[in-house]
């Protein structure tokens, strides 16, 4: 495991999954307001996700509602990713093809093959845009000066490292 995740790795084993999974499923919410993934989550709806980080003995589990993540209570899933914490973060991070880490059987999926083959495509095809995100997060009259001030301040090159397309 990569010494940068250890404090990560320490987190995931000390506290209870369903508060990472209340968390996380806030954040990825956010972060999926203007993008256009968000909409393709709607073909998910009931759906349950699982992520299960092996070398952690985490296990989060969430439903799709309306489009949106929610933490699931119990363990029931209809489709799960299954690997180690240092293949999430090169998958989080766009460090990594999620192709190379499926096909490499570093990250498994687990469960229903469609739904399971459409999480993949989802993950495969994600495209961050931060500034449909900043629009849809602060509307049309704020959204325009934020943009400026990031571009002028030059955030906007940090920002595209992690949203660029994996070639």
């Amino acid at each position: 495991m990569r010494l940068q995740l250890l404090p990560l790795s320490i987190l995931l084993k000390s506290l209870p999954s369903a508060v990472h999974s209340e968390l996380l499923s806030r954040l990825f919410n956010h972060l999926l307001k203007g993008q256009y993934v968000a909409d393709q989550l709607q073909d998910l709806d009931g759906k349950r996700l699982a992520i299960g980080i092996s070398d952690t003995g985490t296990e989060l589990i969430f439903a799709i509602r309306n489009g949106r993540l929610a933490r699931a209570p119990g363990k029931e899933w209809d489709v799960r990713i299954k690997g180690r914490l240092e293949e999430f973060w090169l998958l989080a991070t766009r460090s990594e093809d999620p192709d190379t880490l499926f096909f490499a059987r570093r990250l498994n999926i687990e469960g229903e093959t469609e739904t399971g083959l459409y999480v993949k495509n989802l993950l495969d095809g994600m495209d961050f845009d931060w500034r449909l995100h900043v629009h849809a997060v602060a509307g049309p009259r704020l959204a325009p000066f934020i943009q400026r001030a990031v571009e002028r301040l030059q955030l906007d090159r940090r920002v595209q490292r992690f949203a660029r397309p994996l070639a």
